[in-house]
């Protein structure tokens, strides 16, 4: 047998064989790729118990300090994990997020807890307000209202702080 008689035959072994040898790799193969998924766990059980929106638009410190009350009261009795807390501030409320307010540290309070505090960018160019007049560490919108609207619509439950 010659070196064209063996490459010949070892073709044709490959080719009969081929098929088979695909086969068991994928038999291996796809168990350990469902083993593999099943270990990672599903998003959605990542995602916290809690979601909620809260909406402060009355400039009345009452109000606020009761919204940052609630908010503190929540992360404490859910747990930190299974809260996510934004408090979205438009209208004249917003002043209680200026840098010199007498709420400044109740807010970083709150944020300290993991609750997200976020500043409405159309309130703020009413008011002619820029983010350096702002607390530090607090967030910013573009609106309020459609960030209340877009947390609704992605099941998030709405509270009206004031």
């Amino acid at each position: 047998m010659n070196a064209l008689d063996t490459t010949n035959a070892l073709r044709r072994r490959l080719v009969m064989r081929g098929p088979a040898l695909l086969t068991a790799a994928l038999l291996l193969a796809v168990p350990m790729g469902l083993w593999a998924q099943s270990a990672a766990p599903a998003p959605e059980t990542l995602a916290p118990k809690y979601r909620v929106v809260i909406q402060v638009s009355n400039p009345d410190p009452r109000g606020w300090h009761q919204t940052l009350n609630n908010a503190m009261a929540l992360t404490k009795n859910a747990g930190r994990a299974n809260v996510q807390i934004e408090i979205v501030v438009n209208g004249m409320a917003i002043g209680m997020l200026k840098y010199n307010s007498p709420e400044a540290k109740e807010v970083a309070a709150v944020l300290g807890l993991g609750v997200k505090v976020l500043a409405c960018g159309e309130t703020m160019k009413a008011l002619m307000l820029e983010k350096d007049d702002m607390l530090p560490n607090i967030g910013f919108v573009p609106g309020g209202l459609i960030e209340v609207l877009d947390r609704q619509r992605d099941g998030w439950q709405y509270v009206k702080g004031d």
